[in-house]
């Protein structure tokens, strides 16, 4: 009979494998403010000693029941991520706002995940739906950011609770499909406002620094072609407060290049592999969706690695996330304390961009190949329900590395992604017009996929065999 722990580590496995949960930052670095932003999901957090050099820090769910009462009991570190799941009976029966991507929860990640989709989409040639870029428009709000989410847009925002990571990627998404500039404005306004003194950027206005903050609002400026080295406060750039969280050539080679999410209480910078993933790409100055790859996937001994001096911020930050990938099997892996690593997925689909973006196409190739395998019951969540998040990242992860997003393993990235959203004001004529017939290709391409019950059968073996697993993102939502 299993004990009551037990049970709770498996409800807290079921949600974390079926991409309801996810990783926190460091255990030892200070605590994020509420609501750090990933993919789709609110977190609750759990304890676990310092990582080693370039591990994920303690994972941190959203979980109910035991699981819940078991993660509270022993919460210390703050998380980061995100995984579209409804947090109560009322927030899942609530309808979804019109024009918004996504079958799950708006509350923690609709403003994220929405322009993930429409980076997502546009790259691959499809013009989202008026309403689609209305409604992110429409939850801008008067000084230029972004909240989560605003449940009525007429209400003015609260300043504190305005939320740079998805101000970031609705900046990103507003200038792929064009003709917002006026709201983009609004936005690097915005951005230099709240800078900190540090140079960097919070998750939350008037709270700490953290390296996945800067690094987002670093991408953020160079996508709306603002240099982040003019924006200053007190001295400090932008690209002068990212540089602060990295590691550099006095620190363990294995840390070399990774970037700490935050310092810990004594002031050391410990790697953090999900906060490296996203830093790096606002380290080599891009943003997305990204140039896409030049010609097919680039494999083996094809593509050279390049090689890089500590002492190169760029480049450095691209050989610390190449050698996580391969230490992990071709993904980046990390795990809760006392229990084996496991696959973090979104850590591993955010690195492949910044790779490629930089030029190191032999890692993100392999890690977006391993995820080609491995990732159908990231994209298909909780309850079978896709996420949008997961499908828009893994589109632009096989933009960037020469795969076909509409033959990714047995799924076709595009399709599901326009079936769980407004119908599309025009498309390439191999892509389905409308979410029904999207919904149907989808279907056909999904067919081989695991059910949600083969899922969690699937975990509550590991979980009784090995222990508790954790997967992977940054999760967007409240924080104990």
């Amino acid at each position: 009979m299993l004990s009551a722990a037990r049970i709770s580590a498996i409800a807290l496995t079921a949600a974390v494998f079926t991409a309801t949960a996810a990783p926190a930052f460091a255990a030892g670095s200070a605590a994020p403010t509420p609501g750090i932003m990933g993919l789709d999901l609110p977190s609750a957090t759990l304890s676990g000693a310092a990582p080693t050099a370039g591990a994920s820090a303690a994972p941190s769910a959203s979980a109910s029941g035991a699981a819940s009462a078991s993660a509270s009991a022993s919460a210390s570190a703050s998380a980061s991520a995100s995984a579209s799941a409804p947090t109560s009976a009322a927030a899942s029966a609530a309808p979804l706002p019109a024009g918004l991507y996504g079958a799950t929860s708006p509350t923690y990640d609709a403003v994220f995940r929405q322009g993930l989709s429409l980076m997502a989409l546009r790259a691959e040639g499809v013009t989202p739906a008026v309403s689609a870029v209305s409604w992110l428009t429409g939850q801008q709000c008067a000084d230029g950011g972004w909240e989560s989410y605003r449940a009525d847009p007429a209400k003015p925002c609260t300043p504190s609770q305005e939320d740079s990571n998805s101000s970031s990627m609705a900046v990103q998404a507003l200038v792929a499909v064009g003709g917002q500039d006026a709201a983009v404005s609004r936005a690097v306004a915005w951005y230099r406002k709240i800078q900190n003194r540090d140079g960097g950027w919070s998750y939350n206005p008037g709270t700490a620094s953290d390296a996945n903050s800067t690094g987002l609002a670093v991408s953020a400026l160079e996508a709306a072609r603002t240099d982040p080295g003019t924006v200053v406060k007190d001295g400090r750039s932008g690209i002068q407060g990212l540089d602060s969280f990295q590691l550099g050539c006095s620190a363990p080679a294995a840390q070399q290049g990774g970037f700490a999410y935050q310092p810990s209480g004594s002031g050391k910078l410990v790697a953090n592999d999900a906060a490296s993933a996203q830093a790096a790409l606002g380290a080599a100055g891009g943003f997305l969706p990204g140039p896409g790859a030049t010609g097919p996937a680039a494999t083996g001994a094809a593509a050279a690695t390049p090689s890089a001096d500590c002492s190169d911020s760029k480049q450095a930050a691209a050989q610390y996330l190449a050698k996580r990938i391969a230490a992990g099997g071709a993904h980046i892996s990390a795990a809760l304390a006392g229990a084996s690593a496991a696959p973090d997925y979104s850590s591993t689909a955010w690195a492949a961009l910044s790779l490629a973006d930089d030029g190191w196409s032999a890692p993100a190739a392999s890690a977006v190949q391993w995820l080609r395998e491995n990732g159908e019951a990231w994209i298909q969540g909780q309850n079978g329900v896709p996420l949008s998040s997961a499908l828009a990242l893994l589109i632009l992860d096989a933009r960037a590395t020469g795969l076909n997003p509409h033959e990714f393993g047995t799924t076709d990235l595009v399709a599901q992604l326009i079936a769980i959203g407004p119908a599309p004001a025009a498309t390439p004529a191999a892509v389905p017009s409308t979410p029904a017939a999207a919904a149907n290709v989808a279907a056909k391409s999904s067919g081989k996929g695991l059910s949600p019950w083969w899922i969690f059968a699937a975990v509550l073996v590991a979980a009784i065999a090995g222990g508790t697993l954790f997967s992977y993102n940054r999760a967007k939502g409240k924080r104990s």
